[in-house]
């Protein structure tokens, strides 16, 4: 009853969206027709569609919201948990027992059969592998850049990736012709470092004796958006101390000029602006700046008010370049290829890199250090319990031939 209450919330919010994109375009039509049939838009026509345009962004986003609850496991479920081991069942039922009341013995007996050396009261006790899943789902769920780049798990507190910046030489040879030797590939050494990442959620004494509660789950959700709000931002914009380093603070270099290490990027001929006219040459521009070989996964990055000028832009037919999601959940697109929405991209203006195209999936790479931990400070901020929770995670650009950047300048 409530999965068929949230599809039916969820197909309503759709075509809400789908209404107001509907009035969207009627309203910047109107607005193109003035702009032909005189110098300037109408003010209130002006005001109309930046209206509509807002009014567009809360719609997908109500829409986002949900498609993200629809598609949210739910922990407390056994259809969704599958066979469980033994292990599995005892370390839920022991860390539920520290958690709820810091009872930490059946943990630290689990540890000491598992011969682990990693854990201790002072740095937390490991979570459960389902708090752990919803975390990274949720996480994944919400971070633009997560959800397009690759990701690799390891155990180890550095990950390092051999990458060959040239291929080794090949040739054509008759059949009874000596074969000279070819030159090796070019190897590079890339190093992602995992740094810590924490949130603190509290919680009151009367949900930790609420045995309806799931202490997983609500955790999970806790964390899951603070974790997901600074990954965003250092995916794109960190400086790799203390935290992944982002692919905007990479050295950029104009793209005739490209080389291994280095950002490439095109301009918009325009200060702080698109050209005034055939503004959508810029973007093909873009995505033809990079290879066919990536090009074919590509995928733009930018924020909601660079979405909001584009949205007005057409193609020379008259069909707009941006497009909405075929279905709840899917991704917008624009000249066909799917937009990731990142508020941590830099508005439009002078000498900005406010638009990125590329296969971010293999030129950004995310890296997860197994295991999440927690540590219980009932302490601190009495009443409220603490829940010190930590993650491991690195990244940084792994092909820098896959992403190239749109710079708002002459």
């Amino acid at each position: 009853m409530l999965e068929t209450k949230s599809t039916d919330d969820l197909n309503a919010a759709f075509g809400d969206f789908m209404r107001a994109f509907d009035a969207f375009k009627e309203g910047n039509d109107e607005r193109l027709s003035q702009l032909e049939r005189r110098a300037g838009a109408d003010v209130v026509t002006t005001d109309k569609v930046d209206r509509l345009n807002r009014v567009l962004d809360e719609t997908r986003r109500v829409v986002d919201d949900l498609a993200l609850k629809a598609a949210r496991p739910h922990l407390g479920s056994p259809a969704n948990q599958g066979p469980r081991s033994t292990v599995a069942l005892q370390h839920k039922a022991a860390f539920d027992a520290y958690v709820r009341t810091g009872d930490a013995t059946g943990l630290r007996d689990l540890e000491a059969k598992a011969l682990s050396i990693g854990s201790n009261p002072d740095g937390g006790y490991l979570a459960t592998e389902e708090l752990e899943t919803r975390v990274n789902r949720g996480v994944r769920n919400i971070s633009p850049v997560r959800a397009i780049a690759q990701i690799r798990r390891v155990s180890g507190s550095v990950y390092k990736k051999p990458f060959a910046i040239t291929d080794a030489a090949t040739g054509w040879v008759a059949e009874t012709a000596a074969r000279p030797e070819t030159s090796t590939p070019t190897l590079a050494e890339l190093a992602f470092p995992t740094m810590e990442l924490y949130a603190m959620p509290a919680a009151t004494s009367a949900l930790l004796e609420d045995a309806a509660v799931d202490i997983d789950e609500w955790i999970a959700d806790e964390v899951q958006g603070s974790f997901a709000a600074q990954e965003g931002t250092a995916f794109v914009t960190g400086n790799g101390t203390a935290r992944p380093k982002g692919f905007l603070d990479y050295t950029k270099v104009a793209n005739a000029s490209w080389s291994w290490g280095n950002i490439g990027y095109i301009t918009t001929g325009t200060a702080g602006a698109f050209p005034a006219s055939n503004a959508g040459d810029k973007l093909i521009d873009l995505v033809y700046t990079v290879k066919s070989g990536y090009r074919a996964n590509g995928t733009f990055v930018f924020n909601r008010a660079t979405q909001a000028v584009i949205r007005k832009m057409k193609d020379g037919d008259g069909n707009y370049l941006w497009q909405p999601a075929a279905k709840a959940g899917d991704a917008s697109t624009l000249m066909g290829f799917p937009v990731a929405e990142s508020e941590d991209m830099p508005n439009i203006a002078t000498d900005s890199y406010a638009i990125a195209f590329g296969d971010f999936r293999r030129g950004y790479l995310i890296v997860d250090r197994a295991g999440i931990r927690i540590l219980r400070d009932p302490y601190s901020s009495k009443p409220y319990v603490l829940f010190y929770t930590t993650k491991r995670v690195g990244g940084g650009v792994q092909d820098f031939d896959a992403i190239k950047l749109l710079r708002f300048s002459v």
